[in-house]
């Protein structure tokens, strides 16, 4: 693989985004909302690899029933997918990452893999830590990003950042899940833990060849559901029958965790999963008594809290604090601050 090989960006985009519940819903997932700017999350992680010498045009993979709006929210910010990979259900990160690889020829082109509703607010940060990756990356590494913490996080897995192999690149000593808030101090107060942040760089072909080793179920039921795939211009339909052959699982179960070589580039690039109402409270701009509100919103006498109304929606606080208030289609939700991550359960509850 020559230095001047572009890297592909492949943009998973197949979440379902319940934890942004009323305005993220199946239909329109947060990736294709516009969240934190002007831009849809999917818009803003497109231009984070803008397609020329150093990036080649993504490969997007997406719910089949969004292919329309992400064909059109790219071509909106001036991008096209090489590839639009129209899962026919979601079988979690592993395959879907697998689909792109092959894809993207299962050679040694190095892959980006982004999750579409992430925010990183220092792109050329994170543009450095791609840069110092990339030797690593074509010796055959597979390489995580993790992200620099700033908060016992109990919501995020860890990385345990090893021995340094280059500058700015270190051997994962081991994945940490999601901790219990006493392991999760004791991990900040360490200095040498990370965010587990899912974003990775590797070589198409290294990654096929890890999940022969540790996954080669899953390898064959995704290289089957491209070979039958059917495909019309950039748009491919993997075979449903031998997709849903495939077991289900994340790319930190299936590879990360048991490969051997594996490194991670700690960074601090401003960035969050937005996860919650509260996380999207964290990162946007307050008026002088804490309130974040965006659409058509009144607060009197009114602190610290988080409101968004839809286009025609209107709403009116007097005398509250730490609320989280969203008004959406025919829905409206109301909880306190620091508990947003229950969105889960007002979700089951309307199942049953």
């Amino acid at each position: 693989m020559s230095a001047a090989d572009p890297i592909v960006p492949v943009i998973l985009s197949g979440g379902s985004g319940t934890r942004l519940w009323p305005m993220s819903r199946p239909e329109l997932p947060k990736q294709l909302l516009a969240l934190t700017a002007a831009e849809t999350m999917l818009q803003l992680t497109a231009q984070r690899t803008v397609a020329g010498e150093q990036f080649a045009a993504p490969i997007v993979v997406a719910n089949a029933r969004h292919a329309d709006v992400v064909e059109t929210q790219l071509a909106e910010v001036g991008a096209s997918a090489q590839a639009l990979i129209l899962e026919p259900a979601g079988r979690n990160t592993a395959p879907a990452i697998a689909l792109a690889a092959i894809a993207a020829g299962a050679g040694a082109a190095p892959l980006l893999v982004m999750p579409s509703d992430h925010v990183i607010l220092d792109v050329a940060a994170f543009h450095a830590a791609i840069a110092r990756a990339l030797p690593l990356v074509r010796d055959g590494w597979l390489v995580t990003f993790g992200i620099a913490p700033d908060a016992p996080e109990t919501g995020y897995g860890y990385i345990k950042v090893g021995a340094e192999l280059a500058e700015g690149v270190h051997r994962v000593d081991r994945f940490v899940e999601k901790p219990p808030r006493e392991a999760a101090e004791a991990m900040l107060a360490s200095g040498d833990h990370a965010w587990n942040g899912g974003i990775f760089l590797f070589r198409a072909d290294k990654y096929l060849a890890a999940l022969q080793s540790f996954a080669p179920t899953m390898l064959a039921a995704v290289e089957a559901a491209m070979t039958r795939a059917v495909r019309d211009a950039a748009r491919i339909w993997p075979d449903a029958e031998a997709f849903a052959a495939s077991p289900a699982d994340s790319i930190d179960y299936a590879v990360m965790e048991k490969a051997e070589r594996v490194a991670v580039v700690p960074v601090s690039m401003g960035w969050s999963d937005l996860g919650s109402w509260d996380a999207l409270h964290a990162i946007s701009d307050c008026d002088a008594a804490g309130n974040a509100c965006r659409g058509d919103v009144v607060a009197i006498e009114t602190t610290n809290c988080m409101v968004r109304a839809d286009t025609g929606k209107r709403i009116a606080l007097v005398g509250v604090e730490d609320l989280i208030v969203v008004a959406s289609g025919d829905d409206i939700l109301i909880l306190p601050r620091g508990r947003s991550q229950d969105v889960k359960k007002i979700i089951e509850a309307m199942k049953g």
